[in-house]
């Protein structure tokens, strides 16, 4: 009859940590990784928007600060 090998918990799991692991290696070295300049260029951009977004939620929350205080008051 055929042995059957027991597998401990920590066993199984530290073999699926180790596979996850070289998996992880292989994908990393299909990444083509962006230059400095671009590296630069988009950073900019993000920040440009965000600034950008920014200020417009800031406008629109002031103006509706004053409107509902307008609202409210009745100056």
């Amino acid at each position: 009859m055929a042995e059957e090998v027991k597998v401990s918990k920590f066993g199984l799991m530290r073999k699926k940590a180790v596979r996850f692991f070289k998996e992880v290696r292989n994908e990393l070295k299909k990444v083509i990784w962006p230059s400095r300049t671009q590296l630069i260029n988009n950073t900019v951009t993000v920040l440009t928007c965000c600034l950008i977004v920014g200020l417009m939620i800031w406008i629109v929350d002031f103006g509706l600060t004053l409107a509902v205080d307008t609202f409210l008051t009745g100056k």
